[in-house]
């Protein structure tokens, strides 16, 4: 009779090996969609406080001079300008309406970002002009 030999029990240095390779890949592929679902939530919360910023400028003033709106400020890491143009419509008779533009700019650590909120408002009309007509 021949004995057979005995086999330990265990793993093979190229059974490791192999796990050890997909056990990388498997979380470099996590790390990586972990790491762009981050970076998306802190581009979305700086775009958001971007318009939260052009409303607010926007609602400083419910009427355009009728010399135009042109101002521009700073806050927290946020520029804004804004510069507005009288606005011509087709045909009619109305109010005057100037077309501003708030533009908002800030950079995230890798590149700058722009957005721009474009609204009409109506021309200011002074008191004075209002009892001459």
């Amino acid at each position: 009779m021949s004995r057979r030999p005995v086999r330990s029990a265990g793993f093979t240095l190229l059974e490791v090996v192999v796990a050890l390779a997909i056990m990388a890949i498997a979380l470099g592929v996590l790390y990586r969609a972990v790491g762009g679902g981050v970076r998306t939530v802190g581009d979305l919360s700086a775009y958001s406080r971007a318009v939260a910023i052009g409303e607010s400028v926007l609602q400083m003033r419910d009427s355009v001079p009728a010399e135009g709106w042109n101002e521009a400020g700073q806050w927290e890491g946020f520029r804004w300008s804004v510069a507005s143009a009288p606005y011509q419509p087709g045909s009619g008779a109305g109010v005057p309406l100037h077309r501003v533009q708030v533009d908002v700019a800030w950079s995230d650590g890798l590149r700058d970002r722009t957005f721009s909120l474009v609204s009409l408002r109506p021309e200011r009309v002074d008191s004075a002009k209002r009892g001459a007509r």
